[in-house]
């Protein structure tokens, strides 16, 4: 197949985009800029330019595809500083519905990053929760439910949930802003006991999964890209910690927003996601390093420059 992606010279699109060609697929890339082309033509692939905004261009782009795999989301505008992931959540939709205008009634393939905050707390969630479309997330989830509903106009949808961290080695992503919250204020932290879990997935075993639904995902298949179900984030933070040499604290509710910035709202949340109906469709089974092992490897501690969301693929 001739399939095209966005964000595919990011985290995970890069690793995507090898898998593809591996498996004899071609790939043609958006590209935002003359190093994402050059990184694209060095791994085989073809690249357009453009940005999420050049609608005609997105549209033109899925029509002359064999499929798509939309993975970009505006990081930059969503994470840095306060953050508007609002913003960028509408930013995304009106790009899914450019893409999507190209597939209609072709019965082509069309996969979305998407993401697992948002459907459950308390008890793992699973690929049948739907999660509601109003509140912080509410227009990335309605974005999703957009992609699933294609499922009635001819087009082979799925929708890959990702939990809040995608690691390995070179990640800008959450994990990252929290070491480097731990360097700024000379402890790392976690909200209230440190109890609540987020799951948590490496980027390649990830990667492998897109490749998997673009190629056999059932029309309307909500999947979960989930290695571990959950891992505490306290046990988050003393790993942080032993490698920085700071203590790992509790912080209180109240102070959240001037510890964790952006992800005051998301530190705190119980969200296990489950990924077995995922493996059992389409035979996923990840192979790489769980998080905490990942975290013990080092890498995260190698600079003291933040670089949150260098990449532009969906995380969140």
């Amino acid at each position: 197949m001739r399939i095209f992606v966005t964000g595919a010279s990011g985290w995970i699109g890069t690793p995507l985009v090898q898998d593809l060609l591996g498996a004899g697929h071609q790939v043609v890339g958006l590209a935002r800029s003359d190093t994402s082309a050059a990184a694209l033509a060095a791994a085989g692939a073809e690249s357009v330019r453009g940005t999420l905004d050049d609608l005609g261009l997105l549209r033109s782009a899925a029509a002359d595809s064999d499929g798509v795999i939309h993975l970009a989301f505006k990081h930059d505008i969503a994470f840095t500083g306060p953050g508007n992931f609002e913003a960028a959540s509408q930013a995304d939709r009106l790009a899914v519905d450019a893409l999507a205008e190209g597939l209609v009634g072709s019965d082509r393939p069309f996969v979305l990053a998407s993401g697992t905050l948002g459907l459950k707390t308390g008890e793992p969630a699973t690929e049948r929760d739907m999660p509601s479309t109003t509140g912080p997330v509410g227009t990335r989830m309605s974005t999703a439910r957009a992609v699933l509903d294609l499922a009635s106009r001819g087009v082979r949808s799925s929708v890959v949930r990702l939990p809040p961290t995608c690691h390995g080695d070179g990640d800008g992503g959450f994990m990252h802003m929290l070491v480097d919250f731990a360097r700024q204020s000379g402890s790392a932290g976690y909200l209230g006991d440190g109890a609540n879990r987020w799951p948590a997935v490496h980027h390649i075993d990830v990667a492998h999964l897109f490749r998997l639904a673009v190629e056999k995902a059932p029309a309307g298949s909500v999947l979960h890209g989930v290695a571990e179900e959950g891992v505490p984030i306290r046990e988050v933070a003393e790993v942080i910690g032993r490698h920085l040499g700071v203590p790992a604290v509790s912080v209180a509710p109240e102070q959240a927003a001037e510890r964790f910035a952006s992800l005051a709202g998301f530190i705190g949340v119980d969200a296990p996601v489950s990924s077995a109906l995922t493996r059992e469709l389409l035979g996923w089974q990840p192979t790489r390093q769980g998080l905490l092992a990942d975290l013990d490897e080092g890498h995260y501690f190698k600079d003291a420059e933040a670089h949150y969301f260098k990449k532009t693929d969906s995380r969140a």
